[in-house]
This record gives C-alpha cells, sequence and structure tokens, in this order.
C-alpha cells in the first residue's frame, strides 16, 4: 500500500489545493492513503477526512507545526496544536496518540541530529528537497535507527504522489514498527518553492 504523507491544502498560506481535489489526485496516482498536513492546523485533514467517502481510501489528519527547532509534523492528529514551543508541540502530538516527525531534516533544522531522539519518524525523502539533503536525511534515519517515512509535501496538484511510503499492513502499525519502505522522484526545487511563493504572495492580496 502507497501513501503520501507529506500534503498541504489551501488551509496552509502557500497552497491553493482543496481537499477534495487533493483525494481525486491521490486516487487517480494510485494511492492508498495521503497525510493532509497544513502549516499550523489541522483544518485541512477534517475537511478532506469528511469529504472522502471511500472507506478503503485512508485519509491521516496531521499539521505541520513550526517550531523553535524547526518544523515538525503531527500525524493522526484530532485537535490542532497549539504550542510553538518543540517539546511541548511532541508532547502534545504524542498526548493525542499521535506521531511525531522530522521533516526535510536539511531543510530549516540546523542540528537535525541533536533533537532526533525525540521523534517517531523521519522523513527520508521530501520531494521539494534537493537530493543532497535528502540523502543526508536518509543517512541520519538509518544512523539513528528511527523509522522513515517520505513525502511529497506537495503544495501543488502535480506534485502529489512524488514522495511514497510503502507498507505491507496497517498504515499506523507499520509506521510505529518500521516497517516501511520509501520511493520517490524530486520536483524542480525553484520551480516549486517559486510557485508557493507566488501562491503565498497572492493570497495576501485577498
Amino acid at each position: 500500500m502507497k501513501y503520501d504523507l507529506h500534503i498541504h491544502s489551501k488551509y496552509s498560506y502557500d497552497s491553493f489545493l482543496k481537499p477534495d481535489k487533493i483525494i481525486k489526485i491521490a486516487k487517480k496516482r494510485s494511492l492508498n492513503g495521503i497525510a493532509i498536513t497544513d502549516h499550523d492546523t489541522i483544518k485541512g485533514g477534517l475537511k478532506a477526512l469528511s469529504e472522502n467517502k471511500d472507506e478503503e481510501f485512508d485519509l491521516i489528519i496531521g499539521a505541520e507545526i513550526k517550531t523553535d527547532f524547526g518544523d515538525i509534523i503531527g500525524l493522526f492528529l484530532n485537535e490542532d496544536i497549539k504550542s510553538r514551543s518543540f517539546y511541548d508541540v511532541i508532547y502534545e502530538i504524542k498526548s493525542q496518540d499521535g506521531l511525531t516527525v522530522l521533516p526535510h531534516p536539511y531543510r530549516q533544522h540546523k542540528n537535525p541530529e541533536k533533537i532526533v531522539d525525540q521523534v517517531d519518524l523521519i522523513e527520508g525523502f521530501n520531494a521539494r528537497t534537493k537530493k543532497i539533503s535528502n540523502d543526508k536525511s536518509y543517512q541520519l534515519a538509518k544512523e539513528s535507527e528511527c523509522s522513515i517515512i517520505a513525502g511529497s509535501d506537495a503544495h501543488l496538484g502535480f506534485e502529489i504522489g512524488r514522495g511514497v511510503t510503502i507498507v505491507k499492513d496497517d498504515i499506523k502499525k507499520s509506521l510505529k514498527n518500521g516497517r516501511t519502505e520509501i520511493n520517490g522522484r524530486e520536483s524542480n526545487y525553484y520551480l516549486v518553492h517559486g510557485l508557493s511563493l507566488l501562491s503565498e504572495k497572492i493570497k495576501t492580496w485577498y
């Protein structure tokens, strides 16, 4: 089973993707499930969950939280994360029985090695990250013996499915137990980040 565990919807400040459109694209690309991980909110995940009519398609509610140590993703959430302090964010996610993810460790994190022991999962592949940094992320996961995932970090429709986590069993159990494989292909770094910056600017005009 294939999952894209890092997708942003219109509830992020730099994306226009509607949750129902995300689901449609993901299913068209033969994904078995997705996690919507909007910046600092679970609104996109909740909206997608309410619109998902396919019981065979898994919809994971998540959020990507900006902390004093860099971004942290929470998966399997049911409430918004209120704190912005790294250790408090970790505590809030775990108190919801969620899983903590260190996304794109070598993008926006100064010393990921110092916090890796605090998270459940490392994003060993992020499609919006350069190959050299993805290689370092993958090595960090292996050296720390941390469970590894992949995600597209999609903000645009064509990016969905570019980072895939592969499991053979229940997704949450597989993530907890480290029974995952990853696959993906990097997007054009400057193109996708440039388009996100443009989306962010357009949103500020309305």
